[in-house]
């Protein structure tokens, strides 16, 4: 595999794909609490690229080692990432409802780990694309999708950093909306 110009543009148009669901949990994340500390965003954007890394290297891995069993598993994706994400927009919404942003003040570690998981769950299939890839041009392109992914991220939660003053008390509530809204179209997307 020669990686020239094509390959590089298409990690990045694979890298932009896949961070969209990433992206969107950015922005849920910075409207329930805009006042994050620089520190506390590059956490969570760090957290979303290295699991956008880790999710095609471990599809390609079980491809070129257990695929078989690996192919039932896939089927169940979809019904994974709906669930960790309605679990959690869940949560966002009862706390926003409920009135409880001033008590979030960061994120925990579990949560972030579960958006991590299942907004990377469909960069599974990448590796199962690059199955016939070297491991150097599959490192390669899963390290180009975290940088993607990392650029990304650190945009979204400026701009939901930017919106979330203006929404207020409403915003945790506006991102449990959106966290559900994504785990829907993956699942619907997933399942069809």
């Amino acid at each position: 595999m020669r990686l020239g110009f094509s390959f590089f543009l298409n990690s990045v148009l694979f890298g932009v794909g896949l961070a969209m669901d990433a992206f969107s949990v950015s922005v849920a994340n910075a409207l329930s609490a805009p006042d994050m500390r620089p520190w506390q965003r590059f956490r969570i954007a760090g957290c979303f690229a290295l699991f956008q890394i880790l999710m095609p290297l471990l599809g390609w891995f079980c491809v070129r080692t257990i695929a078989e069993s690996f192919t039932a598993f896939q089927r169940l994706t979809p019904w994974i990432a709906f669930a960790l994400l309605l679990y959690i927009g869940g949560g966002m919404l009862r706390e926003g409802i409920r009135g409880g942003r001033e008590e979030r003040e960061e994120l925990s570690h579990g949560t972030l780990l579960l958006q991590g998981l299942a907004t990377s769950i469909d960069a599974l299939s990448v590796g199962f694309t690059i199955s016939e890839y070297a491991f150097a041009a599959a490192l390669t392109e899963a390290l180009i999708i975290g940088a993607v992914t990392l650029a990304i991220c650190l945009f979204g939660l400026f701009l939901g950093r930017k919106v979330g003053p203006k929404l207020s008390g409403a915003a945790p509530i506006v991102g449990g909306v959106i966290l559900i809204a994504i785990g829907l179209r993956i699942f619907i997307a997933g399942v069809l």
